[in-house]
């Protein structure tokens, strides 16, 4: 096994020429972002069921685009452990990843929990202890350790050997479709859109008016430019809560925007609060151009706390019946919504999801179904006659 990283064109090169035949390769990243915008890619770890190699994204000169092309090969599958944050890099590099597997996704659907572990999942499943020494490693760092190498591989190494166990459990048990479906959101490009002007469909606005919307967006579109612009995490530049109050506030000088709880003190005359009020002004010159259109949901009864409570407790005994994570069923929004609306526009009340807990769900609401304890057991039966 290479443990030494891949530093040079030629060496990448052939190492994809190579895996251009592999069904599959397991994929991790090291990277650093706590004090920037853009994550800062620090090593690449592949590996098939034989062999894991490192690759230096940091090398001098060396162009990852053998890499890219073989991660857009769709007769190659990708597989990753809580892919999120990875495949987010990778879109920042101009490919997401496709077909991808999540063994933290398909580890829900095959009984081991909600967000299981890469070290717990390993664990459980090989019977290995990962060794974690390394896990604080500052990756940008060079020269790296052996031992740190030795760890970063072992990311993908044991990962290659998990693909194929939970892969062949999940289509013995007919729930592959499943993790495909949730595949195919986190391979959406949407989620991982950084375009300033639809910052704002991160945050949840809280008025409606056409000069809160044109303030909100706006305040939005300047701290995801700023951000972007000086590399900087958003929060550093502005806090979540700081954009709601200007939105709602509208402070147009200096003083309005010194008055403001969420900002620090003397924002307002600084470089940024000057760039943040021209940027307020010209969008309330002419509010209802610059106001985002926000689908409002209607107004609903509350979800009565007791019917709530009860479908928590079946989603439970549904979740230990199939041995699937509750939370790749339903959320508590999801229940919430539910027992208001038999119809709610929710993924529990949808295909799988709907077969193994929505109908049951509706049957509990409509009083066909019963709750019982059986010792330490909670069982799901059907009323008769109901």
């Amino acid at each position: 096994m290479v443990m030494q990283p891949i530093t040079t064109n030629e060496a990448l090169e052939s190492l994809c020429s190579s895996l251009q035949s592999a069904p599959f390769i397991a994929v991790d990243t090291e990277f650093m972002r706590e004090t920037t915008f853009w994550p800062k890619l620090c090593l690449v770890q592949v590996a098939t069921s034989e062999d894991a190699w490192n690759i230096d994204p940091l090398a001098e000169g060396l162009d990852l685009a053998p890499l890219l092309r073989l991660f857009a090969d769709t007769a190659i599958t990708k597989v990753f452990h809580a892919a999120r944050q990875d495949v987010e890099i990778f879109n920042n590099l101009g490919v997401i990843p496709q077909p991808l597997f999540d063994t933290q996704v398909a580890a829900m659907a095959a009984g081991f929990g909600d967000q299981v572990s890469y070290d717990s999942l390993v664990r459980q499943m090989l019977k290995k202890d990962l060794d974690k020494a390394s896990r604080f490693t500052d990756w940008a760092r060079r020269p790296l350790s052996d031992a740190q190498l030795k760890y970063a591989a072992a990311d993908v190494i044991w990962l290659a050997k998990l693909y194929p166990l939970l892969r062949d459990r999940l289509q013995r048990e007919g729930r592959l479709t499943w993790v495909s479906e949730e595949m195919a959101a986190l391979t959406n490009p949407a989620l991982y859109d950084t375009d300033p002007e639809k910052a704002w469909r991160r945050l949840k606005p809280r008025r409606f008016s056409s000069k809160y919307l044109a303030a909100f967006k706006a305040t939005a579109a300047w701290r995801e430019r700023t951000a972007q612009e000086r590399d900087q995490p958003r929060g550093r530049i502005l806090k979540d809560e700081a954009i709601d109050e200007i939105a709602t506030q509208l402070p147009l000088d200096p003083d309005a925007f010194n008055r403001l709880r969420s900002v620090s003190k003397g924002f307002g005359s600084s470089k940024f609060g000057l760039d943040l009020i021209d940027a307020l002004k010209a969008a309330l010159e002419d509010p209802d151009a610059h106001a985002p259109e926000v689908e409002r949901e209607p107004r609903r009864e509350p979800a009565p706390g007791s019917v709530v409570e009860l479908l928590k407790v079946l989603l439970k005994a549904c979740s230990e019946d199939s041995n699937v994570a509750p939370k790749l069923i339903a959320t508590v929004a999801d229940l919430e919504k539910i027992a208001v609306d038999d119809e709610a526009d929710v993924e529990a009340l949808q295909g799988w999801r709907r077969k193994l807990f929505g109908e049951n769900a509706l049957k509990l609401k409509r009083g066909e179904l019963a709750l019982v304890l059986n010792g330490a057991k909670v069982e799901v039966v059907e009323i008769e006659g109901a």
